[in-house]
């Protein structure tokens, strides 16, 4: 070895520690730069508005009852929800704030229930009333998208646009033929008396039974004259005209919707930005200042709870959205053990005096919904549980309401299918015909294997029916007891039927129409809290939604990305990876079947 091996061999290695000591150092670097980055945004200042400011209502994307966004574990999919409590809030400090001239209602496809629309739409007529302007415009309305729009002031269409007008449709699909070739046996069992649970129909028949057909009629009949009385309240037309409208297909392109007093004018938007100037008393659409109705909903709401948050909180509102399931659930689902807890820790709280629980549930577990109810059969015994229906409530959501001091609803909410069903589907067939799989077993008992490629015998079938009967005995004696009916009465209107609030209302399963606030005041009421010290405690905690707003200001491209553009270009870029992910075509079966209407 000589010495120029040494030397280098030495200056090797200390190059090669220095750069090491560089990377590491710039990795931190970096990395607290995009904490910091990241830190800020989210701790961005208060929003300023201009004067004679208009808020642009588009309300795109899912609504959902609170502001969230999430990762699904099981679809593996970005979720991300606009809450109606956050537009209610935001529309009703607007409602207020002198620097807000008007409301730009710019909305067609609404992924939305209809329920959640007309809470929408009320607060909309509310914020009026103090004499500020809602202009509505769009190139294509849906009947529902219309719906809402119908509230503004004046309501334009795009000269080449289109306002869909034809009623209210559900088509279902049934699956008893696909399943029969398959070699696929459903064994339903459901309540001997639960004529009307149709959930399981599209599996064993091949069209609607005549129960499913006569309360489907009825609950879409009730849903769609809420609509048109409505509609024609505003636009100064009876529901018989906006019948024969609809029958004789008379919307056939957007002009037809002025010649037929459906909207106001045709304009274009460059129109329309002229319009709300001059309402909103500015000289040119330059200087007009239109502000995304979303961005001041979240930052207002924000500033609102944090300026109370010094005050103690003495309402407790628990959303319960989704499916119901057991354990502690998901995103989009209410697990049993999960909102039975968050109860229990309202009703043990001392600073809470009243709770309210907004339920916006198709139903699911029998078990997860029992757990809850009997929470909410305590807490009734020590402070007020009032009950807010949104779109759907029914089956295990009304399981849940049931027990309430009082239950409020929409017309057009859904709620009512008092009634159980399981599924148990035979597959021995399908695996030995269609692929030559056959089975066989050991058993040290007659029946230690339920298996789902083993036919279920007598028996067996009347265990299980036995057991659903049992359920369905236990579900309209609790409804009884919480409604101060007999069984004989909740059996009549139970046996699985589906409602809607207009006529639920009449059958007793509620006591009164109104939306969250409404709830929220009869809360405050029966507690003796006057309505200025209302102060909520919201569950789940709605100021963990600091993702939403951090996907809401990457989706900005306003001076908050500027000042930050180095490394939001990167964390965009991770933001579009991730919701590449939700766009993917999944494989879904969901049972029972749900309808949407536009």
């Amino acid at each position: 070895m000589n010495m120029t091996f040494w030397k280098t061999f030495w200056a090797s290695l200390i190059a090669s520690i220095v750069a090491g000591i560089v990377v590491i150092g710039l990795f931190f670097l970096i990395l607290s730069s995009i904490v910091a980055g990241f830190s800020s945004m989210l701790e961005a200042p208060k929003l300023a508005v201009e004067d004679k400011t208009v808020l642009h209502m588009t309300l795109d994307g899912q609504i959902g009852d609170f502001t969230y966004a999430g990762f699904d574990q099981t679809s593996f999919q970005l979720t991300k929800k606009f809450g109606l409590n956050e537009i209610l809030e935001g529309i009703k400090i607007a409602k207020t704030d002198d620097k807000i001239a008007g409301i730009f209602l710019n909305v067609d496809g609404l992924n939305a229930g209809m329920a959640t629309v007309k809470e929408i739409r009320d607060a909309l007529e509310d914020f009026k009333s103090d004499g500020k302007f809602v202009v509505a415009y769009h190139e294509n309305y849906t009947a529902k998208a219309y719906y809402l729009a119908t509230v503004a002031d004046e309501l334009h269409v795009f000269p080449s646009g289109m306002l869909e007008f034809l009623g209210l449709g559900s088509e279902l699909v049934f699956l008893k033929g696909a399943l029969e070739k398959l070699d696929v046996e459903m064994q339903i069992i459901r309540g001997s008396n639960n004529k009307f649970k149709s959930a399981i129909e599209p599996l064993i028949y091949d069209k609607m039974s005549d129960e499913n057909r006569l309360q489907t009629q009825k609950y879409m009949d009730a849903l769609w004259n809420e609509m048109l009385v409505s509609i024609g309240k505003s636009r100064n037309l009876s529901v018989d005209r906006l019948n024969e409208i609809a029958d004789s297909v008379f919307i056939r392109k957007s002009g037809d919707a002025v010649d037929y007093k459906m909207a106001d004018g045709v304009k274009y938007y460059d129109e329309i930005l002229d319009l709300l100037s001059t309402k909103a008393k500015v000289d040119s659409d330059k200087e007009l200042a239109l502000l995304p109705f979303h961005k001041y909903a979240m930052k207002k709401t924000h500033e609102a709870r944090v300026l109370g948050i010094l005050d103690k909180t003495n309402i407790a509102l628990i959303f319960a959205e989704g499916s119901i399931v057991d354990g502690e659930g998901t995103v989009g689902e209410i697990g049993g053990t999960r909102l039975a807890n968050q109860i229990r820790e309202a009703r043990m709280d001392t600073l809470i005096k009243a709770v309210v629980l907004r339920i916006n549930s198709p139903g699911g577990s029998a078990l997860a919904s029992d757990i809850i109810w009997r929470e909410v059969v305590k807490t009734k015994e020590v402070k007020p549980v009032i009950v807010s229906m949104g779109d759907v409530a029914a089956s295990g959501g009304y399981y849940i309401a049931c027990a309430a001091d009082t239950i409020y609803a929409q017309p057009n909410t859904i709620t009512g299918s008092i009634g159980v069903f399981g599924i148990i589907p035979y597959t021995g067939d399908l695996f030995k015909n269609k692929l030559g799989v056959t089975f066989d077993r050991v058993q040290t008992n007659q029946h230690s294997i339920l298996s789902l490629n083993k036919k279920l015998d007598a028996y067996e079938l009347s265990l299980i029916q036995g057991g659903v009967d049992d359920i369905y005995d236990d579900f309209i004696s609790k409804v009884a007891s919480g409604r101060g009916m007999t069984k004989a009465n909740v059996d009549s209107i139970g046996q699985g039927r589906v409602w809607a609030g207009k006529d639920a209302i009449e059958i007793g399963l509620v006591d009164a129409f109104g939306g969250i606030n409404t709830a929220i005041a009869d809360a405050a009421k029966r507690a003796g809290i006057a309505t200025e010290d209302i102060r909520l405690k919201y569950i789940p905690n709605q100021e963990q939604n600091k993702f939403f707003e951090f996907l809401e200001m990457l989706e900005e491209q306003d001076e908050t990305i500027a000042a930050h553009s180095n490394i939001n270009q990167q964390l965009m870029s991770i933001y579009n990876e991730l919701k590449g992910l939700g766009s993917q075509s999944t494989i879904q079966a969901r049972m029972p079947y749900l309808f949407w209407i536009d």
